[in-house]
């Protein structure tokens, strides 16, 4: 295939160049990873290639689920680390690095970042997405894109939509309701397509209430262009199509891989038999020139070699600022260099630093952290495995290496425990059975603890998992999947030459059972019901009081930090500006993580007990206050309403809580904030309440009541005394108001005719001047 760096401009073929056997032919991939040249009017091919968290380029014969071996690329932290830093600046910093090594290699989109919602903990693909929340998701993915599009090359926003399991991945309906659609799982898609355009868009395999996402007119046209103003292309996920006509009018613009030329065939035949306009096509395959013409535009942006140091630097750097401190009590961290320590667990040794399946990288290099730990201690640092990564390690081998790891762990003043999920346990393809650590590992945390309390135990694991002996430890870190630098991340984190500053982008719950979708997840015979409409992650428990292990946005640091009174202001474009000093009472250099969460008590819709709608990333020296400004967008405040299937902002007293995590309140403010006007259309079916309510119709049946009830004889002998009658009336049909009014007057309608109502209910839906 051509190499994008040896052309000099980007091909100046237009659709009107083209045959529709050779427009149709753009619309699906040459091979795995390349799309189709047309080489008679100089259109060369493209080769995209997976991402999200390093680039994955392969040999031509390659595969998409990471079983072949690719080019030497750096492994950043993947998304559930990074995500974790809350930190949009980091972000595009590593989309930068992304996108330098993606033009290196010659490749024109890389592809990711994936934004869906941790739904469950059970998704076997956790490890690749940022959040349970969608602004955490929006925020960060939107850097990302930006970073990796700086450098000439494009990315691919994924997997659009509702795509939050593994199981049945290729079929299995999201049934969701709009709310939570638009809400929570549409909402992080929306931010990086306005705020950052990425060159593509990937649609996932799932179908979405019934159809596949890669033939969702709605999805892929409606929402994605009309409302969004997506101006790129859509990609399928590979071997997402299932009907590709249908899927091209629908706006699924470029399929892959290739299909061997069938779909290509299918079009042809669709536009000659007169069931596809050739309009169509037109229209994606000039959405691929487009793409090529970028690609070509960009070739050559960043030139090589790649500097491999700076960019282990960067993913080292990203690795520490992902770590979640979740627990040290009596200060046990960070560790005296000059003590002796005892270094257990074999994922110390053999570091597990990215999930299995399509986002696999070969990395430049692999750091481990028993040895970081070792190059930064002075004292004595001894090491046993203390159990088995593999399934073939039996019981008898498990308890030998515990004995083993009990006496090095008795020898020492403090245990540095790995414990975490083996790769077999969680990858794309399919979802995790429950969230416990294997057994043989906390059969050995027990050991362990019997002889030396002293013990900091280090997570590695790519979705959450249960934390029963949180408080049996004087401190726990949360070390993710942190990448190919993330040994020597963890080592400057225990030593204190980082301070942990990161925090949780989803809730460590105390039970699988206590989740939001635990009895909807996996669903059953390929549809999947979202049975917990908005209240995903903290959002659920929080509304429901359960306890959790650590909650959404919670992470210690090695110094502290203090509030001060927050203010909330709206600005002239009606976006809420929150301000709050924040003061580093500590002796450290230190990096806060300021939250803001918004509620409205008495809302006339369902809402959780609050919502993130801003954050910002503070570092801060000792004893310095900043005053952080945080902005808070008016869109962020609106939920979508059903009636009129639109954005709404409702007028109130909004609550605006900032915090250290969701359950870490430090401040509050209320600001009003002046309300949409929102105008419901009117039928038959609306109740006397909502006819009552609209500013047309509203007054005269107002004085139409008034009348009629004036003139019940009796009325007042069968109210009981303060029994408002008008109220009673508010869920009574419109439609039904002449039967009411009729019974009332013998039988003749009391004046109330078919056609009065017809009349009011057409003059209220009459456009207003």
């Amino acid at each position: 295939m051509t190499d994008l760096s040896t052309l000099d401009a980007a091909p100046a073929a237009s659709i009107d160049d083209l045959t529709l056997e050779e427009k149709a032919s753009l619309t699906s991939g040459a091979s795995f990873w390349w799309t189709k040249p047309i080489q008679r009017v100089g259109i060369p091919a493209i080769m995209v290639t997976d991402g999200p968290h390093g680039l994955r380029k392969q040999a031509e014969g390659g595969d998409h689920l990471g079983i072949g071996t690719s080019v030497p690329a750096t492994c950043f932290p993947p998304a559930v680390a990074l995500g974790s830093s809350w930190d949009a600046d980091l972000a595009r910093r590593v989309g930068e690095a992304l996108g330098a090594e993606t033009s290196i290699e010659g490749v024109a989109v890389l592809l990711g970042p994936g934004i869906n919602i941790k739904r469950s903990p059970l998704c076997g693909r956790n490890f690749e997405y940022l959040s349970e929340d969608p602004i955490v998701s929006g925020v960060l993915g939107a850097a990302i894109v930006k970073g990796v599009q700086s450098q000439g090359v494009g990315a691919s926003l994924k997997h659009f939509a509702a795509n939050n399991q593994e199981d049945d991945r290729m079929r299995a309906s999201s049934d969701v309701d709009p709310r939570p659609l638009r809400e929570i799982y549409l909402r992080g898609f929306q931010r990086v397509v306005e705020d950052a355009q990425p060159w593509t868009v990937m649609c996932s395999y799932n179908r979405i209430n019934g159809v596949y996402a890669s033939e969702d007119p709605w999805l892929l046209t409606k929402v994605l262009r009309d409302e969004w103003g997506f101006e790129g292309l859509v990609v399928s996920d590979w071997g997402a199509v299932n009907e590709r006509v249908p899927g091209l009018a629908a706006g699924m613009d470029l399929e892959m891989p290739s299909s061997g030329g069938v779909t290509d065939a299918q079009i042809v035949a669709a536009v000659r038999d007169g069931s596809l306009d050739e309009a169509v096509v037109d229209v994606a395959a000039g959405r691929v020139l487009d793409l090529v013409r970028k690609a070509t535009d960009g070739a050559g942006a960043v030139e090589g070699p790649l500097d491999v140091d700076a960019h282990h630097a960067l993913a080292r750097e990203a690795a520490g600022r992902s770590i979640v401190l979740l627990r040290n009590e009596g200060g046990v961290l960070p560790l005296a260099r000059d003590g002796r320590i005892a270094v257990i667990g074999e994922f110390a040794e053999k570091p597990r630093y990215q999930g299995a399946g399509s986002s696999m990288i070969n990395p430049t290099r692999l750091d481990s952290a028993l040895d970081e730990i070792r190059a930064l201690a002075d004292g004595e640092v001894s090491y046993a495995a203390g159990f088995g990564i593999h399934s073939t390690t039996t019981a008898e081998q498990n308890a030998a290496l515990r004995a083993e790891a009990v006496a090095v762990a008795a020898d020492a003043e403090t245990v540095v425990l790995f414990l975490g999920l083996p790769a077999r346990l969680e990858s794309e393809g399919y979802d995790r059975t429950d969230i416990d650590l294997p057994a043989e590992q906390l059969e050995l945390l027990d050991a362990v603890l019997a002889v030396n309390a002293n013990v900091v135990v280090v997570l590695s694991n790519g979705g959450v998992v249960a934390l029963p002996f949180a408080e049996r430890v004087p401190a726990l870190l949360e070390g993710w999947l942190l990448g190919q630098a993330g040994g020597g991340a963890t080592a400057d984190v225990l030593f204190g030459v980082v301070n942990p500053s990161a925090k949780l982008t989803e809730t460590i719950p105390v039970r699988l059972e206590d989740t939001p979708a635990y009895l909807d997840f996996p669903g059953e015979f390929s549809r999947v019901r979202y049975g917990e409409g908005l209240f995903v992650g903290y959002r659920w428990y929080d509304a429901r009081r359960l306890p959790v292990a650590f909650p959404f946005g919670h992470g210690l640091s090695y110094t502290t930090f203090s509030y001060g009174d927050a203010v909330a202001a709206v600005a002239g474009d009606g976006d809420v500006v929150v301000t709050v000093p924040v003061t580093n009472t500590g002796d450290r250099d230190g990096r806060e993580v300021v939250q803001v969460y918004t509620s409205l008590a008495g809302s006339r819709v369902q809402r959780p007990v609050r919502e993130l709608k801003s954050f910002a990333s503070v570092a801060l020296a000792p004893g310095e206050t900043r005053e952080v400004v945080l902005t808070v967008r008016r869109k962020d405040l609106a939920y979508w309403d059903i009636r009129v299937d639109q954005w709404v902002v409702e007028g109130g007293a909004y609550s605006v809580e900032v915090g250290a995590s969701s359950r870490d309140i430090r401040a509050a403010a209320a600001v009003e904030i002046p309300g949409d006007d929102v105008v419901v259309p009117l039928s038959k079916s609306s109740s006397m309440g909502e006819v009552m309510a609209h500013p047309v119709a509203g007054p005269v049946v107002q004085a139409a009541i008034a009348q009629m009830m004036s003139g019940m004889d009796g009325v007042e002998a069968i109210m009981p005394e303060g029994v408002d009658a008008t109220k009673m009336m508010e869920s009574f049909p419109f439609g039904r108001i002449g039967m009411f009014a009729a019974g009332q007057a013998g039988g003749e309608g009391g004046g109330v005719s078919p056609e009065m109502i017809d009349g009011l209910i057409a003059m209220a839906n009459a456009p207003r001047q």
